[in-house]
């Protein structure tokens, strides 16, 4: 390849596979690697069915492109490893012009996409919502201010039993006051001021904070990758997040329940900016939690505001952290079952010239 060539090759966004007259693989771009959990080297040669697992099988499909030497595209294929459980692929199988024996094979994770997707699409619905409610949040605050104050003040010459019902009243009142200040939190966040940040600073921070206090009752282990690079963020913004998925995993957690804060890098995320533009977010943080789980009906929606699944919750958490993590070219997602929830942040690498 030229250098061009090998710079587009190593640049593909998804996993890229070139296989020769038998199948054979003979090379694989990096996504590939990762996807396979293997290098290059390891696959060459190797026939690409032993290395990947396809339901329904794609070597008929693969033979029809090679013979009539014009691309196929085929949706909604499981596609495995002998490492990893199968997902959902839509993949695409094209002919090489300077090899007419070989073909070129682009595997595209549906679900990834799917998530992304949802996430933009719902984007500009969330903001209007959001808007419409912090109006509502302000008109709102005043009338409740004047019944809390009226409330008191029948109290002070109340007996016991109507006491216990301005009592009440107060109590609800300074509850949905409470509220409203969150919507006009989510709606208040100043834009991130950034700089390179250590990601395990911002994390010891944040699990010391929660030790001594809401997840006390947990026991929070660390699995972290010392080699990560400073992020491009704003430490109070970030730690910000953190906390939030502390204090969610704690909250989902009974009582000697375990929460895991895991770092990892992982090169093959690219995050699509409002713009067009798109950016690498390799850097990885996970919360990991044992508690029951998100039911399944709530996940897809889960960052998007007033949708919660606990009782008196807010739904405002977690779009808190969403739009956190989004103005940080970042990418939030959740995998769960019960047992295991997993918060995954992804984020970008500062810039050199910031390190």
């Amino acid at each position: 390849m030229s250098v061009t060539t090998s710079a587009l090759w190593a640049s593909l966004p998804t996993p890229a596979l070139i296989l020769d007259a038998e199948d054979r693989i003979r090379d694989v771009n990096p996504m590939a690697e990762t996807f396979l959990n293997a290098s290059s080297r390891a696959l060459d040669g190797h026939l690409a069915w032993t290395k990947i697992t396809v339901e329904p099988d794609l070597s008929e499909s693969v033979a029809r492109v090679r013979a009539a030497q014009t691309p196929m595209f085929v949706n909604g294929v499981d596609v495995g490893t002998g490492s990893r459980r199968p997902v959902s692929c839509n993949i695409q199988i094209g002919p090489l012009a300077d090899r007419p024996d070989h073909v070129l094979v682009l595997l595209e994770n549906r679900e990834l996409v799917g998530r992304m997707s949802r996430a933009m699409s719902s984007k500009t619905a969330a903001k209007s919502a959001i808007g419409m409610a912090e109006m509502l949040a302000h008109e709102i605050k005043n009338p409740l201010a004047g019944i809390t104050g009226a409330a008191q003040l029948i109290s002070m010459n109340a007996n016991a039993e109507d006491r216990e019902l301005t009592d009440l009243i107060v109590a609800e009142t300074r509850r949905v006051l409470k509220l409203l200040e969150q919507v006009e939190d989510f709606g208040n966040v100043r834009p991130p001021e950034r700089r390179a940040v250590n990601i395990h600073d911002v994390l010891d921070r944040a699990r010391k904070s929660a030790s001594v206090g809401f997840a006390s009752h947990m026991v929070i282990s660390e699995a972290y990758d010392p080699s990560l690079p400073p992020t491009w963020a704003d430490p109070d913004q970030l730690q910000q997040v953190v906390v939030n998925l502390l204090k969610n995993a704690a909250e989902a957690g009974k009582s000697g329940g375990r929460i895991q804060l895991k770092t990892f890098y992982e090169a093959s995320l690219k995050v699509r900016r409002a713009d067009g533009t798109g950016t690498a977010a390799p850097l990885q943080i996970e919360v990991i939690d044992d508690g029951p789980g998100i039911a399944p009906e709530l996940q897809q929606d889960v960052f998007e505001p007033f949708v919660s699944g606990r009782e008196n919750g807010t739904g405002l958490g977690l779009a808190l952290i969403s739009k956190i993590v989004a103005e940080h070219d970042g990418w939030i997602a959740v995998e769960s079952k019960p047992g295991r929830t997993a918060f995954r942040v992804s984020l970008p690498v500062a810039p050199k010239e910031a390190q």
